[in-house]
């Protein structure tokens, strides 16, 4: 069944239909709430509460449209307003997550390691901009539908992100090189 015949049958009362745009979604999103939020628990309660978002809103969904980039829409709101109360809430000790999944624990380990952690130490926008971008291989034109922003801003925001990853990732090479140093 594709996107477009399971909406029109939610729309008809037959509500089962909607389990197959979770099943279809459900990975992805849940890997792109976790970029956001940097926290699985907290990624899988948005993930959630977006489906229940969209399932409450398929009679406003548009068919002639794709419908994952209009859930990633609600759940990026969902996930903002999660980070937005963490926030409000100071909750320190926050679970981070890996990011990207190591393949090693040799020296590729350690530069998995600083990847990670750069991105981890990154704002949620840079990192949710540089996963989309870099992980999940959306164009500058895809970017701009899903977050809403003309192409043109999708370009200067990714470059300021790359440059924060840049400096952080260079900063974390330089803490380790200098730890490296002192212990010999």
């Amino acid at each position: 069944m594709d996107d477009s015949t399971a909406i029109l049958k939610c729309r008809a009362g037959e509500t089962e239909a909607f389990s197959h745009l979770v099943r279809r979604y459900q990975s992805e999103a849940i890997g792109h709430a976790v970029a956001i939020l940097g926290s699985l628990d907290d990624a899988l309660d948005a993930v959630q509460d977006a489906f229940l978002d969209a399932y409450q809103a398929v009679g406003r969904f548009d068919v002639s449209r794709r419908f994952y980039p209009w859930l990633y829409t609600i759940l990026r709101n969902r996930c903002f307003e999660m980070l937005a109360s963490r926030q409000k809430q100071a909750a320190a000790g926050a679970d981070a997550v890996e990011i990207l999944a190591r393949t090693t624990e040799d020296s590729g380990g350690v530069a998995a390691s600083i990847v990670d952690r750069a991105l981890r130490e990154l704002a949620a926008e840079d990192r949710e901009l540089l996963t989309l971008k870099h992980l999940d291989g959306l164009s500058y034109d895809e970017l701009a539908e899903r977050l809403g922003i003309p192409a043109g801003t999708v370009m200067s925001r990714l470059y300021y992100a790359r440059k924060r990853f840049r400096e952080k990732v260079l900063t974390l090479e330089e803490t380790l090189d200098c730890r490296e140093r002192n212990d010999e």
